[in-house]
């Protein structure tokens, strides 16, 4: 059964999906969106994360041991990029993650804890069992489980996309230089820990490395490119961008 915390939780995706669902509508009509639906989107992100990582974590204990637990999990990584994305200066780009990763909590929260009070539910499979799902239900679960690794490659390459965005950003002065160095410790963490990550990181290597191995591109190109493989590798461990030859894990 639900508690009140699991509600507050599920309340915190309802309001992310909801208002960034506002915020999108209103940016794909070009009609101006209000900040104060982008405010709130981050908002319900900072309550669900908020409850997860005391949920997985506890109270905060002041000693190294804690922090290093707390700064490798994935949760607490959203739950504090969550708090800078609301206090920064709007980037839609920048809600749409949350905005996937809180539709689906939606709907599984939709199936799991509200539909069985508001649909009529089928005998039970077995004596004494529990009561059979709704159709409804059984089709939401379904779409879910089918769509589920689809939106984490979304997700992965618009992480990726928002990098390219707050980096070009700083270089044209509309978001701070400090923004593409922080978005970069937290996408080198996604990497250590989603094999969707991987996955985004390891196809636009393969295709920056088709264009730039093609005949006819500048050889510019090519250095720039080598540069950039370099200073990644290095700064994040030699890991983001394996050598030539070496076992990917």
């Amino acid at each position: 059964m639900a508690t009140t915390q699991h509600y507050m939780w599920a309340a915190g995706h309802f309001i992310v999906t909801l208002s960034a669902l506002r915020y999108f509508i209103a940016s794909l009509l070009f009609r101006g969106p209000s900040v104060w639906w982008y405010k709130t989107s981050f908002m319900g992100a900072i309550l669900s994360y908020a409850i997860v990582c005391n949920k997985s974590l506890g109270t905060p204990q002041p000693n190294a041991a804690w922090v290093r637990r707390a700064l490798a999990d994935e949760n607490v990584q959203y739950f504090l990029l969550s708090i800078y994305w609301w206090y920064s200066r709007p980037i839609t780009l920048a809600l749409l993650p949350f905005a996937i990763f809180s539709l689906f909590h939606v709907l599984t929260f939709s199936r799991t804890a509200l539909m069985p009070y508001v649909l009529p539910q089928g005998p039970p499979a077995t004596a004494n069992g529990t009561p059979t799902p709704h159709p409804l239900q059984k089709k939401l679960q379904l779409w879910v489980k089918t769509n589920y690794d689809s939106a984490m490659r979304a997700v992965a390459f618009t992480e990726l996309l928002i990098m390219l965005r707050v980096t070009v950003g700083a270089i044209l002065f509309r978001n701070p230089f400090l923004m593409p160095i922080l978005y970069a410790h937290f996408l080198r963490q996604r990497y250590y820990h989603s094999k969707f990550t991987q996955g985004a990181i390891a196809l636009v290597n393969g295709k920056v490395e088709e264009y730039v191995q093609k005949p006819g591109t500048p050889p510019v190109a090519a250095a720039i490119w080598v540069k950039v493989k370099y200073l990644t590798s290095t700064w994040a461990g030699n890991v983001l961008v394996p050598q030539q030859g070496a076992r990917r894990q």
